[in-house]
């Protein structure tokens, strides 16, 4: 039996879409975002003027439905967190240990959403590749290893980046360090988890894109994408600011630092938000 043709969309070697005709015919698409995170797949019946949208089973979207309910309203309250540790470093006479605190609470928020975000990935309905456009939903998993796909990748890096960031700020509350202590235990694991947060959104707009940059103003995905590849641009301009001079002990410019990481923060917070109308 002749197998039915497919054309893959990517980037590399990540396929983000891909589109067939099922044996009975017309044509079906399943891309990565709307599957994973909406449980949908695009279908064509033959003969038919336009495509609808084909949904998981009631057990993958009850599943989705709560791990991305949890997820936004993790990265919500890691951005208001951080968002409000930033405002008190800037504008308040407390001690650093208040701002440590604060930053600790919404790091643990951030890691709780990584991991629910790379649940989502784990856990997400399986097309069949020549099928009849159908997803298929899988036992539930707490682990995978699938590095050759773009969302498993994006959600693992950005987990590792949210691990990196707990060294950071559990580092923040020590005392007494020289100033190469301080660029090395707090600094360094800051720029580190900064990357890994650029890392992964790069390569969510390789998703959601399809591996070719453009601007996607009507798709929901594109935005939450874009806002927090902004909140983590803005949190590598924090960082940055944030290195101990050796000569002075001094920040390169402490008022930058908490402003990017304000700003940043806000942009992950107004992220998680939109998360919220992303559900399947």
């Amino acid at each position: 039996m002749r197998r039915p043709e497919q054309h893959a969309e990517g980037a590399g070697p990540f396929v983000t879409r891909l589109t067939w005709q099922p044996p009975g015919g017309g044509t079906a698409v399943w891309e990565s975002r709307l599957a994973r995170r909406r449980g949908l797949i695009t279908v064509r019946s033959p003969g038919a003027d336009a495509a609808h949208r084909a949904s998981a089973d009631s057990t993958s979207v009850a599943r989705l439905r709560r791990l991305n309910a949890l997820a936004a309203t993790a990265f919500v309250l890691g951005g208001a967190l951080f968002a409000a540790g930033a405002a008190v470093a800037q504008f308040s006479s407390r001690d650093a240990t208040t701002c440590a605190s604060i930053y600790l609470v919404g790091g643990l928020c951030f890691t709780t959403g990584g991991y629910v975000s790379l649940l989502q990935v784990v856990n997400a309905p399986r097309h069949v590749p020549g099928g009849e456009g159908a997803l298929v939903t899988r036992h539930w998993r707490w682990w995978s290893y699938e590095p050759g796909r773009a969302d498993w990748l994006s959600t693992f890096v950005l987990f590792s980046g949210t691990l990196v960031f707990g060294v950071n700020l559990l580092d923040s509350f020590l005392q007494g360090l020289t100033t190469q202590q301080i660029n090395r235990l707090i600094w360094t694991p800051d720029v580190i988890g900064c990357l890994l947060f650029l890392i992964s959104g790069h390569l969510a707009l390789v998703e959601v894109c399809h591996g070719r940059p453009r601007l996607l103003p009507r798709d929901l995905g594109w935005w939450i994408v874009a806002v927090n590849q902004l909140g983590s641009l803005l949190f590598m301009v924090s960082a940055v600011a944030a290195y101990t001079r050796p000569a002075t002990g001094s920040l390169v410019n402490a008022d930058i630092a908490n402003a990017g990481t304000l700003a940043g923060a806000l942009c992950f917070c107004a992220g998680g938000l939109l998360q919220f109308f992303e559900r399947p």
